[in-house]
């Protein structure tokens, strides 16, 4: 018991080599203790998600966006009604952090992460089950690689949104990106 009381002492010194210690033990608690648990529990290998795109990014409220979108949703038989009856109706946020959910099935309208021939998952709304495919809220259309998915490519389906925590992580990969795709949702 000794021990661990000197290694607490030691961690709440002020120093730098002490501060160091500290950061280097929460790294090693989050990324071999929390971040595995959390995988085991949710079911999912991605259970916290960023959303690094404005894909699924509403600009205003819901009657504003479904009247831009509406005639796009309904050619697939999806009503309004129906859409907004929806998990995260009003989209969600570049910068946001979805908690994921892998024990469950998948509905049409659920918000899913799956891997595709991308550089990262991507994280869309699915419009259909019969042939899985899912739809970006804020894109046009389809993509190619969301047209048909198997249901192996599925990791899971978003259950909870962190509002705009995620821009600790983007800030540091914003610079890097082309302009025309840097910062907040326009």
């Amino acid at each position: 018991m000794g021990a661990i009381k000197s290694i607490w002492e030691y961690l709440k010194k002020d120093s730098w080599d002490s501060w160091l210690v500290s950061l280097i033990l929460v790294f090693i608690f989050i990324k071999f203790i929390f971040f595995p648990l959390l995988s085991l529990s949710t079911g999912t290998s991605l259970p916290l998600v960023v959303i690094e795109s404005c894909s699924m990014y509403h600009p205003d409220n819901f009657e504003s966006w479904w009247t831009r979108n509406g005639v796009w949703y309904e050619n697939i038989e999806i009503t309004k009604t129906e859409f907004e009856s929806y998990k995260f109706k009003n989209g969600l946020n570049k910068g946001d952090i979805i908690l994921a959910w892998g024990h469950s099935d998948y509905k049409r309208g659920d918000v899913i992460i799956f891997s595709a021939p991308t550089k990262y998952p991507l994280i869309h709304r699915l419009i259909s089950n019969d042939k899985i495919s899912t739809k970006g809220d804020n894109n046009p259309g389809q993509l190619s690689v969301e047209k048909e998915i198997a249901k192996e490519q599925i990791i899971g389906k978003s259950i909870f949104r962190i509002p705009f925590a995620g821009w600790l992580k983007l800030v540091f990969f914003e610079p890097f990106k082309p302009a025309e795709e840097r910062g907040f949702c326009k």
